[in-house]
Order: structure tokens, then sequence, then C-alpha cells
């Protein structure tokens, strides 16, 4: 069956949103621990490309395969992790990008922020997906936690929009962003 991109995240409503977070199955690496480790000659760049021996890896079925496979340990080295092998993966700066972002309310009128990422995973940020900002004022980055210890750094667009949003809720001095009932300070540090 062909790969059928979701939607625009602008036209999901919350509940919308929460089921393209749910319909996404992915394989269970946490509990995965193979014996074999080894290289898979694979780097993803800071633009989000991934190559395999050099080659551009052009089919997003096999990034966005390669991609549930992905974790990343508290030394920062990725991984992709299968039953039987552990492969050590490059990544320049985050192993995903955040593409497009959007704030709705929950029931109670509190904010929700949800992300597309290149992978065309939507992940709502939130105390399991916490969002932090890096680099300087002059040069901010912001990232999003996805899952098993990755990242996904917003892309130019995605954080003028984070941002555009945390002006709309806060002052500049103490710019910040709430979802999922958590805070996020958007001041690099």
């Amino acid at each position: 069956m062909p790969y059928v991109p979701p939607p625009n995240l602008a036209a999901l409503s919350l509940a919308e949103l929460a089921e393209a977070v749910e319909a996404r199955r992915l394989p269970a690496v946490d509990t995965w621990s193979p014996a074999d480790t080894g290289e898979s000659h694979m780097r993803i760049t800071a633009d989000g490309t991934w190559f395999h021996e050099g080659g551009r890896i052009n089919r997003p079925a096999m990034v966005r395969a390669f991609s549930a496979l992905l974790t990343r340990d508290a030394a920062g080295q990725h991984w992709l992790v299968t039953p039987v092998e552990r492969l050590s993966i490059e990544v320049e700066d985050a192993a995903f990008l955040a593409t497009d972002m959007e704030v709705r309310k929950d029931a109670e009128g509190c904010p929700v922020i949800a992300f597309r990422l290149n992978t065309d995973d939507v992940v709502i940020a939130g105390p399991d997906h916490p969002l932090r900002a890096a680099g300087s004022a002059e040069t901010p980055a912001y990232y999003l936690a996805v899952r098993h210890g990755t990242e996904a750094r917003l892309n130019r667009s995605t954080y003028g929009q984070l941002i555009d949003h945390a002006l709309s809720v806060s002052s500049p001095e103490a710019l910040s962003a709430q979802s999922m009932g958590a805070s996020f300070s958007l001041l690099p540090a």
C-alpha cells in the first residue's frame, strides 16, 4: 500500500492531531538489547538529508522507516536499533527537522502546540516532548524532544511561527510558550 502523507497541520483539529500522533506505529526499540554493534555508514545532515555510503537516500518511505529505529544515548551518539544489531549513525545536528507547527486550545482553553517533522510524524510539545532553546540571542536554535533521546531542530520558518506565537502570549524579556500544561523558555541560555 503506498504511503499517503497526512493533511496540512492547519487543516487538522486538536482531536485529529492527537489521532495523527497515535496512528504512527513505532517499533519497541527501547526494549531491544541487541548483542551486535556496528557502523551503519549512514549520515543525517543538518538539513535533514539522509545518506548511505555517500549516496543520498531519495525514497521518503526508506527515511521514514529508518527514522522509526533511531535512538540517541546519553553520550549523544545516535543509533539505528533492530532486534539483532545496533548500528551507529552520524547526525550533524538533530535527527529530525520540525517543518511546521500549529497551536490549538484544549477543552479547558490551554494551548497545545503540534509540530510536523520532515518524516511526516506529528509531535505535540509537552512534558514528554519538551522544547529547548540553544544557540545565542543573535543565532538561536530551537529543538523539540521526539523519542528515544532524539530531537528535531525547528527550521527557520517553524521557529518563526513559534516566536510569533510566544510574542502573542508573553513579553520579549520572558519569551516562553506553553503546551500540554508545560512552560518552555525560548530564550537561549
